[in-house]
């Protein structure tokens, strides 16, 4: 007697299925792709290629090498509310898989026409074709994992098909897409294929990008993007526990950082995961670029790849028909340790801008491994036009902007006075006579309100009248005291409506910037020297307040190059 195989597709009860948000939304190209590169993933598969023709209306192609499906389940996998990775409702507080609602081909037969060829390892390999209400199974020739193709997509709705944008934002929502899920599983080899010209089977298409599945975050980055990104940047990962209602767990984040040089004009490239699924959270971007802090220019935003895992029973799915959010719990917390995470890796990498110098070739240089961090091994060796100083550091020649090197010198000495514990306001030197500042009514009124903070940060004001104050105290970090005029900056950042910690920080950002060393200011190699030094003391010593770099390294190399030279390396 024989047993039939146990089913791992099943239909789900009706209270399971009333339990579900809103099951699949299949409303563009990018949703139908995302379903079926998610159900690829949870197939353990090891390669997922997608292939997309024109917008992905004319074809879509997911192909992966998982465990396939047996005739039964790829026969039942196409019925509403089927699945495989639910058993009842209590499962919903605890997937841990990346799709559950009916694995997405029902929603995306019902919106074009569907091809499904599966094997799960058996001698043959099962073809199931459904749209338009028909289903038709049959036996075919396939190796192990499954291939969906979905064609003419919206066909039958119109108006859902002229509501898309145009054919090129379409295929960008779905590169963007496939990409986001590359980035965040580096141990998975994608790759797509796009074939604009709209042929019908897009086997002659281009491919776009391909990453090699080697499990690196830096060669998946270098397949989705370049070298120029995946080589300034630094891996990481860590673990911090979070505490929520009396429960504690712990919390992993690992991804990738591109460093300070390397930034976007928007948040886009901001990456993130939680639990494997690749979505653009708002809320876990606002954590990594806080984490960034202040290496990032104003306005700026990196490159960065973050991936958080934390126990199933912590984050909900179930809260966006198309999946394109996660409720968090302790979602607070949670925030804190990706910011925490971030700013802990950039503190330990070396963030020295590594730069191209052309010398008239078409040269290339290639970013720095292993390169001391904290300068310990620098020697000044001069100074260029009043600007820059110039160290020897092993096999590089180091240029350190020199304002820039002091304003981060600068801030940081500002922001641990302010932060002390005793008290004890920012070093200051009298001005004598004091001088009369002029404010506006706002400025004045804000200088009696932030007066014990002003006298921390070294300000000492004195009461004249009017709209006028006398500056009898000014910072003088680095005995290099700040003009009285900058009290007015001082007060419009108090007054920018950020929090008081915030403000300040700004503040000390402005205040960093006066006594600093300007342009065409002389220097010893002594004092050069000393300001090297204190910058590799820093926590950040790579870009000053305001996230321009301090430091550029060339290779000794370029050099060789440039000149023609053998290389004076040993070894």
């Amino acid at each position: 007697m024989t047993t039939e195989p146990e089913r791992r597709v099943r239909a789900l009860d009706d209270e399971t299925v009333a339990s579900i948000a809103a099951g699949e939304v299949i409303t563009r190209p990018e949703d139908a792709v995302v379903e079926l590169v998610e159900n690829a993933l949870d197939a353990d598969a090891a390669r997922v290629e997608v292939t997309v023709v024109g917008d992905g209306t004319d074809l879509l192609r997911v192909r992966d090498d998982g465990r396939g499906m047996s005739e039964a389940d790829a026969a039942l996998a196409v019925e509403r509310h089927a699945t495989s990775k639910l058993g009842d409702a209590a499962d919903l507080r605890r997937v841990e898989t990346l799709g559950f609602r009916g694995e997405a081909l029902p929603s995306i037969a019902a919106a074009g026409r569907l091809e499904l060829v599966t094997n799960d390892g058996g001698s043959r390999g099962t073809r199931v074709v459904a749209g338009d209400g028909d289903k038709r199974v049959e036996p075919v020739g396939r190796a192990r994992g499954t291939t969906v193709e979905v064609r003419d997509l919206f066909a039958d709705t119109p108006a859902r098909r002229q509501s898309l944008a145009s054919s090129r934002a379409e295929f960008a929502r779905v590169s963007d897409a496939v990409s986001r899920y590359a980035l965040a599983r580096p141990d998975v080899a994608f790759s797509l294929v796009h074939d604009g010209g709209g042929d019908s089977d897009g086997r002659g298409g281009r491919e776009v990008f391909s990453t090699p599945g080697s499990g690196d975050y830096a060669d998946a980055v270098l397949g989705v993007y370049d070298r120029d990104v995946a080589g300034r940047s630094t891996t990481f990962e860590s673990e911090r526990t979070v505490t929520d209602d009396g429960e504690s767990v712990t919390v992993r984040v690992e991804g990738l950082l591109a460093h300070p040089s390397v930034t976007r004009s928007r948040r886009d490239h901001v990456y993130t995961a939680v639990n494997g699924r690749a979505f653009p959270s708002e809320t876990l971007r606002r954590a990594v670029v806080a984490g960034y802090g202040d290496l990032l220019p104003d306005g700026r935003a990196p490159v960065a790849v973050v991936a958080v895992s934390l126990p199933p029973a912590w984050c909900d799915h179930n809260v966006h028909p198309a999946k394109r959010e996660v409720r968090l719990r302790a979602q607070r917390a949670v925030e804190e340790a990706v910011r925490d995470a971030v700013r802990e890796a950039l503190s330990t990498a070396d963030l020295r801008r590594s730069e191209e110098v052309a010398m008239d070739l078409d040269s290339t240089l290639e970013p720095l491994d292993g390169a001391d961090g904290r300068f310990d091994d620098v020697r000044v060796i001069g100074q260029f036009r009043g600007l820059y100083v110039l160290c020897e550091a092993d096999d590089d020649l180091l240029v350190v902007d020199q304002h820039a090197a002091h304003e981060r010198v600068n801030y940081e000495r500002l922001r641990a006075a302010r932060e002390s514990d005793d008290g004890r306001a920012v070093e200051s030197v009298d001005v004598d006579p004091p001088a009369a500042v002029s404010l506006s009514p706002a400025q004045a009124a804000a200088a009696d309100e932030w007066r014990e903070e002003l006298a921390r940060l070294g300000y000492r004001l004195e009461p004249f009248g009017g709209g006028t104050v006398r500056v009898a105290g000014v910072p003088a970090p680095m005995g290099r005291a700040a003009d009285p005029a900058s009290l007015r900056d001082a007060l419009d950042a108090l007054r920018a409506g950020e929090t008081p910690a915030d403000a300040a920080d700004r503040l000390l950002k402005d205040l960093a910037c006066h006594p600093s060393l300007k342009a065409g200011d002389e220097l010893s190699v002594e004092a050069a020297t000393r300001l090297v030094e204190r910058l590799g003391s820093c926590d950040q010593p790579y870009a000053c307040p305001h996230g321009r770099p301090t430091v550029l390294s060339i290779e000794e190399e370029t050099f060789v190059r440039g000149f023609e030279r053998r290389s004076t390396r040993m070894g």
